[in-house]
């Protein structure tokens, strides 16, 4: 098989086998949702007969091949995705080479990775594209060995007939398997559970290997015979642009091959103004860029400022939402007549990504075809942005995506790569854009920071009879909250609570906005979380107890337009999960606490209880986190899965703990790790992952495990020394006791 990459030639429902050109075969397949899926072409001028789909191909010379769709940002979605197809396919998961498919939405769907939804999106159709294939090979050795194929079976890339020991490779039949009729869909059977030889195991990460020899490439890795190298200067106020630069001194800076200003466009999200530098190497770029003078318009935020955002919050939050996410009963009431009330005030801050691969890109242009090579998290959305900023039709930009060190939901907006794709139209060559720790720190689309009031009440038997709630939060327009900065409302307790109210007002800001893991759920599970536990202490309860009472004997709720349907068992069954397994109740002296907390959130139920120690002086260690996990009804890999969790809890706590953003006149304050600080490994915790498979659609697991670290940690904060942390990052709270 000599052609890397399928091309498409047709639309159909399923299945399709035909002959082609030189001897060759071609089969490809339309699975799931997606009318597109894999209809496809396989050069074959060497004569090789060839079983190939959008995810599959097997050659006559028995190799096969997977291909990958999705990005690979650490998630292991390179390995968990392949592990379905060569589990129906039935070959030994060391025997298998998987390449990353060729960017084509059209036939893959969203190539994008984000929302935890690579697992659930392609969990059926990977499946179906193993077993179509595994199908027809068993019809080929059947017709061959003329036996009924009910008599055959697979194992380690072969057909099997166990009466008269007959056995045959993959390579062997592929040509007699494709020239077969398209079997019909029901034909097609997917293994049962209890035939599965690598679904549930523990595999290995398929880059581990060239990753530790440095083999794997990420975009920041990525060059090409005569590549320039750029810089791209944005005003450090946001929404800010340049009015003039010493342009012409820049030019004359060692290496600098051209400097000039590019106009962006309007949107936070797009592509911002800024001033360009292009050189001969990483190096010279930057040298330049220190002597590079600039008049900015700073625009109309030049003097906003974190404080002022605080404080506008704290007005707005007392008086009447913009809108109403959800109320039932009488709110107000309940609270005049509650046997305890509580206030409480919760605000959080905005916080970066901060990957460990700063941004960047590579694009070449030959006056015709733009070709690019980017680490990009939604690679299909960042063409559409190169489309929008060169002018350069869609059909004429080719993106090729490579591994990705670290994305959190960053690589999901285009910016990086629309600042690459403009160079390089203007040099007509190939170029870099890199970035500095600095520039992705001052210049990312942020987590959105928010202020939560509530106000709750609780009858003479400590039950919560009353909820309040106003969600002070931010947008770049008018009434629209930004990327992740919205509420839903069906979030937890919504609907378990008879009177209950939770309103929303949009405070507009001219900072740019992205998804942070988990978006929304990252904040809101924490506000929740927290003030449940609050209202459990007044009631003199364990929090554990009142959170179990909502739940029970609540049927499923559907979705609506405030969210997706919610199942009070699922929450339930992780809550005395991971009760049980981290022994919850056990008495701890003072300055030692547990706390508990759940959410939903990607479809996926987490609960989490941490145990913490806080000396006298305050000094805080997170001694374990144990986790309850229902992700469905399969853990694909077993390794990977407990990397997502484990990756959650670090990555949950080295927000909650240390991270936070502060603006003045416009722009962040902050710069480098040495004021934006991460967890290190001396303070990570002990963590115990536990999942409970339930008979339920798979889903994905980036994101559902981060949500309840922070409120687990902070609730056992509070255990521990009676202090109630309602502003985040954690170390900004004095934690000392007596």
């Amino acid at each position: 098989m000599n052609s890397p990459l399928p091309k498409r030639i047709d639309r159909r429902s399923f299945l399709r086998i035909s002959a082609v050109a030189g001897g060759g075969l071609v089969i490809g397949f339309t699975l799931g949702a997606n009318a597109r899926a894999g209809i496809e072409v396989v050069d074959t001028t060497a004569g090789d007969s060839v079983i190939s789909n959008a995810f599959l191909r097997i050659s006559s010379d028995g190799s096969v091949t997977i291909l990958s769709h999705k990005p690979e940002i650490g998630q292991g979605i390179r390995t968990s995705l392949p592990i379905l197809v060569a589990e129906e396919l039935d070959v030994p998961w060391e025997s298998i080479r998987i390449i990353s498919s060729p960017l084509d939405e059209e036939t893959y769907g969203w190539q994008g990775a984000g929302g935890s939804g690579s697992t659930p999106g392609n969990y059926q159709r990977m499946r179906e594209a193993g077993a179509a294939a595994r199908y027809l090979l068993i019809q080929a050795a059947a017709a061959r060995w003329a036996v009924p194929p009910t008599e055959c079976s697979t194992a380690e890339g072969k057909v099997l007939h166990k009466g008269s020991g007959k056995s045959a490779s993959y390579g062997e039949l592929v040509a007699d398997a494709a020239k077969l009729p398209a079997p019909e869909p029901s034909v097609v059977k997917l293994k049962d559970r209890s035939e599965y030889k690598i679904i549930g195991k523990r595999i290995s990460g398929i880059d581990n290997p060239r990753l530790v020899r440095g083999e794997a490439l990420f975009g920041i890795d990525q060059s090409a015979p005569g590549m320039l190298y750029a810089v791209y200067v944005k005003c450090p106020v946001f929404g800010g642009k340049p009015v003039r630069a010493n342009l012409d001194q820049i030019k004359r800076e060692p290496g600098v091959t051209d400097a000039f200003i590019s106009e962006g466009t309007k949107d936070l999200n797009g592509l911002m103004p800024g001033v360009v530098i292009v050189a001969k190497s990483t190096w010279q770029a930057f040298s330049a860029q220190r002597k590079l003078a600039v008049t900015w318009d700073e625009g109309p935020s030049a003097n906003d400022s974190w404080a002022d955002l605080l404080t506008r919050a704290e007005t707005l939050s007392q008086q009447a939402p913009e809108s109403i996410l959800n109320q039932s009963g009488d709110a107000k009431a309940a609270l005049s007549s509650a046997a305890r009330k509580v206030d409480a005030v919760y605000h959080f801050p905005f916080v970066s990504h901060a990957t460990l691969e700063p941004q960047n890109c590579f694009a070449s242009y030959d006056g015709d075809i733009l070709r690019i090579k980017a680490p990009s998290q939604n690679p299909g959305s960042a063409v559409d942005l190169c489309a929008e900023v060169t002018k350069i039709p869609k059909e004429k930009i080719q993106l090729e995506m490579t591994r990705i060190g670290g994305g959190f939901g960053r690589r999901l907006m285009g910016d990086f790569v629309a600042e690459a794709a403009l160079v390089a139209q203007r040099v007509k060559g190939r170029v870099k854009v890199t970035w500095t720790r600095e520039e992705d720190m001052q210049h990312d689309q942020y987590r959105p920071g928010g202020y939560f009031r509530f106000s709750g009440g609780v009858d003479t038997e400590g039950k919560i009879t009353a909820w309040h709630c106003h969600f002070v939060t931010v947008g770049n327009e008018k009434g629209q909250p930004g990327n992740g900065a919205s509420l839903g409302g069906d979030e937890f307790p919504a609907r378990l609570i008879p009177n209950f109210f939770s309103g929303q007002t949009v405070q507009e800001v001219k900072i740019p906005m992205g998804w942070w893991r988990a978006p929304g759920s990252c904040t809101t599970a924490w506000v929740m979380q927290s003030f449940i536990d609050e209202l459990a202490h007044a009631a003199g309860r364990d929090p554990l107890a009142v959170r179990l009472e909502l739940l029970e004997g609540q049927e499923d709720f559907p979705g609506s337009n405030w969210g997706p349907g919610f199942s009070p068992k699922r929450a339930t069954g992780v809550l005395k999960h991971v009760a049980e397994k981290a022994g919850w109740g056990k008495q701890l002296p003072k300055g030692r606490g547990q706390g508990i907390a759940f959410h939903f959130s990607h479809m996926g139920y987490v609960a989490q209880v941490a145990e913490v120690e806080v000396s006298k002086e305050g000094a805080l260690r997170v001694l374990k986190v144990t986790a309850a996990v229902d992700v469905g009804a399969e853990i694909i890999n077993l390794s990977g899965a407990e990397q997502q969790v484990e990756g959650s809890i670090v990555d949950g706590l080295s927000a909650a703990w240390l991270q936070g953003l502060t603006y003045e006149k416009g722009r962040m304050q902050q710069t480098n790790f040495h004021d934006y600080r991460l967890l290190r490994i001396n303070d990570a915790p002990e963590m115990e992952t536990h999942f409970l498979r339930t008979d339920n659609m798979v889903t994905g697991l980036g994101e559902p495990a981060l949500p309840p670290l922070a409120p687990a940690v902070c609730n056992a904060i509070f255990a521990a020394t009676g202090k109630r942390i309602r502003t985040l990052p954690i170390e900004s709270n004095d934690l000392s006791w007596s």
